[in-house]
């Protein structure tokens, strides 16, 4: 399996007890749909190593107390620290203006206002508080704030999400700054 098919579930924590169980810390807003993990990737040496699951249980309400199947606690303390996956093919699909991140990466953000391009979304900005696409447009780069009430459109045909974006937004991008004389 490659990273690139894979989308990132969480971390694995900390050992927990003496029977080569850990903690996985979950980063998801929907922890509920991870009740019945089968299996996992483990990332290791910069490979996806799969770990089958033979007990689970909620320590929290993010975090897990997992036995992976024939491990020591020898072999788990080989995890901790490591990072967590699980195949895209496993993600629950979304429907109306829903998205994840990975799925509008090339996407074209158009203005509901004037229908004009405001580019194509090259990456999203998830590391701040306020998540953001990242976008092209006329060879410079733009940034737009992702606040749900202003996406009013989203087209996984056409690749094509439409949003009413505040007056002026763009052209703080766009304007040329003065050279220092």
């Amino acid at each position: 399996m490659k990273k690139e098919e894979c989308y990132y579930l969480g971390r694995i924590t900390r050992t927990h007890g003496l029977a080569g169980n850990v903690i996985l810390k979950l980063d998801t807003d929907q922890p509920e749909f991870y009740n019945k993990l089968e299996s996992v990737f483990v990332e290791i040496n910069g490979l996806l190593v799969p770990f089958f699951i033979e007990k689970q249980k909620w320590s929290k309400e993010d975090a897990k107390i997992i036995t992976f199947k024939n491990t020591t606690l020898a072999m788990a303390e080989q995890t901790v620290g490591k990072e967590v996956y699980l195949p895209l093919s496993t993600l629950p699909e979304l429907t109306g203006n829903q998205f994840y991140y990975h799925e509008v990466i090339g996407f074209e953000i158009k203005d509901q206002t004037s229908g004009d391009s405001c580019g194509i979304i090259k990456a999203v900005n998830d590391q701040t508080a306020q998540h953001y696409f990242i976008l092209t447009l006329q060879g410079k780069e733009v940034v737009i704030p992702i606040i749900k009430d202003w996406i009013t459109r989203v087209c996984r045909e056409t690749k094509c999400i439409t949003m009413q974006l505040p007056e002026g937004l763009l052209e703080v991008f766009l304007v040329d700054t003065p050279k220092d004389e």
